[in-house]
């Protein structure tokens, strides 16, 4: 009888012992003990098509992922629409993913204006809007928009960067400015412009936008070159980048050009514009590209490249916009991993708020993932890059806040 006692007692006891770690899984919609739900929208198709890829590289990180036991025992079912970076569209993809599907968060949904578009409707709904495929400014607003984190470095931090080398290096440089005539386009520009300073009225020239619609950029382009600028900042999405690149050199002006680091793809931008068109080319770079012959032998790359080879073979190992994506889908493992089995949504926007120095294998050196409760842009370090003809070469420091 009393050993009896004594077990009924010691079992008592393991229970009481185990319940706090048994009341730590808690799940919100889009998880429970076998999978993790994540929804995405992104441009498949469409003006800014380019940028799919992304989503396709992400969707195979997250296989390979699945293929090794998943989350702490949970696959990820990942959920990636095309809203054709239209924001009607991305409203609508973005409600049947909450409404619908009932993911857990949205994850590196792409674009200034398509995030716009669900801003409000996420942080009403509280669903973290994680690792926007975006630099804009607004996404790093946790006192009035705590539930959306960007995700790659600020737009008007990397243009405040080229205004600083164009002072620099040309300190009476004649600037023409093209750019998209949306929140991505402006927040450029209003970083570039505050760059400069009490210069910018000067410096700057003309200054053009265009819009998605546009079939070409070429009007704009032959009145950039008419005001005489020796320098040019080209504030472009990919298909546009090509465009500009290529016309600039087809009508003969040979400007000093700097190219938004989004649209800085030797595989999907610098080659479809012409490699000879794209020699000299500025931009700014936080993640290895994998065109550098400096990192041909680089075990980041060399697991980057065997992963392409394995989970998305048709993609091109030619195109940094992959590596984005590994390296996007590389820190959303660690936040899923830091939240363990407490999968909800205000826990998993606390874990995302809490990087504390994560090196990434394919970020440059000297580049860490920073993130805290103030502090919603888990990039802040960039390096300059010229393109040789070839592949970008890295010049000077890395330069962040």
């Amino acid at each position: 009888m009393t050993d009896y006692r004594f077990l009924r007692l010691a079992a008592l006891v393991l229970f009481v012992l185990a319940a706090p770690a048994l009341a730590q899984i808690k799940y919100d919609p889009g998880a429970s003990d076998s999978a993790i739900k994540i929804g995405n929208t992104i441009p498949y198709s469409g003006p800014a098509s380019a940028y799919g890829t992304i989503g396709k590289a992400e969707a195979a990180y997250f296989r390979m992922i699945n293929d090794a036991g998943g989350i702490r025992g949970r696959k990820i079912e990942f959920i990636s629409l095309d809203d054709g970076y239209s924001p009607p569209k991305t409203v609508e993809m973005v409600r049947r993913l909450v409404e619908q599907d009932q993911v857990l968060f949205m994850f590196n949904p792409l674009g200034a204006p398509t995030n716009a578009a669900i801003h409000k409707y996420l942080n009403a709904k509280k669903v973290p809007q994680l690792f926007v495929a975006s630099g804009a400014s607004k996404w790093g607003d946790p006192q009035h928009f705590p539930w959306t984190m960007g995700g790659q470095p600020n737009y008007q931090t990397e243009a405040s960067i080229y205004a600083r080398h164009i002072l620099q290096t040309r300190p009476d440089a004649k600037i023409a400015v093209l750019y998209q005539n949306d929140d991505y386009g402006k927040d450029y520009l209003t970083g570039f412009e505050n760059g400069l300073g009490a210069r910018a009225q000067t410096m700057i020239v003309a200054k053009l936008s265009y819009e998605t619609s546009d079939p070409t950029v070429d009007s704009q382009l032959v009145q950039l070159k008419a005001s005489g600028a020796d320098v040019f900042l080209n504030i472009t999405t990919p298909k546009f980048a090509a465009m500009a690149i290529r016309g600039a050199y087809d009508t003969g002006w040979r400007p000093v050009q700097y190219l938004n680091a989004v649209s800085s793809s030797v595989g999907s931008v610098l080659i479809p514009a012409g490699a000879d068109k794209s020699l000299g080319l500025i931009t700014a770079a936080y993640l290895k590209d994998p065109s550098d012959k400096q990192w041909e032998n680089d075990p980041a790359i060399r697991r980057w490249r065997a992963f392409m080879q394995k989970y998305y073979p048709e993609g091109s190992q030619t195109d940094s916009l992959n590596v984005y994506a590994y390296a996007l889908a590389q820190i959303l493992v660690q936040v899923l991993n830091q939240a363990g089995d407490d999968l909800t949504r205000a826990n998993v926007m606390r874990q995302a708020a809490n990087l504390k120095h994560v090196q990434l294998d394919v970020a440059l050196p000297g580049v860490t993932v920073n993130t805290a409760a103030d502090d919603y842009f888990p990039f802040e370090a960039m390096r300059l890059q010229r393109f040789d003809g070839r592949q970008w070469v890295l010049f000077g420091e890395v330069i962040g806040r």
